[in-house]
């Protein structure tokens, strides 16, 4: 299974030139959840995912989620 940063709002996937794609190829993969999440949590995003994707299958797995640093929407 390869571990992935997804943005939850875009849909795009963390790539390992710091840029986002919507192109599941060109996610960088993460060793652990662990990793990932604390990877996450230092980028400019808000709503993350950690999600598991199986090749094979082309399924996803959700592992986790959170909020990097980007701005929280404010409520009007």
């Amino acid at each position: 299974m390869n571990i992935l940063i997804e943005d939850a709002d875009s849909l795009e996937y963390f790539t390992i030139n710091s840029i986002w794609s919507k192109n599941i190829l060109d996610a960088k993969r993460f060793a652990n959840t662990g990793t990932a999440f604390a990877a996450a949590k230092k980028e400019a995003i808000g709503k993350f995912n950690i999600v598991g994707y199986i090749m094979e299958t082309k399924q996803f797995v959700n592992l986790n989620h959170g909020r990097g640093k980007g701005l929280e929407a404010v409520a009007a």
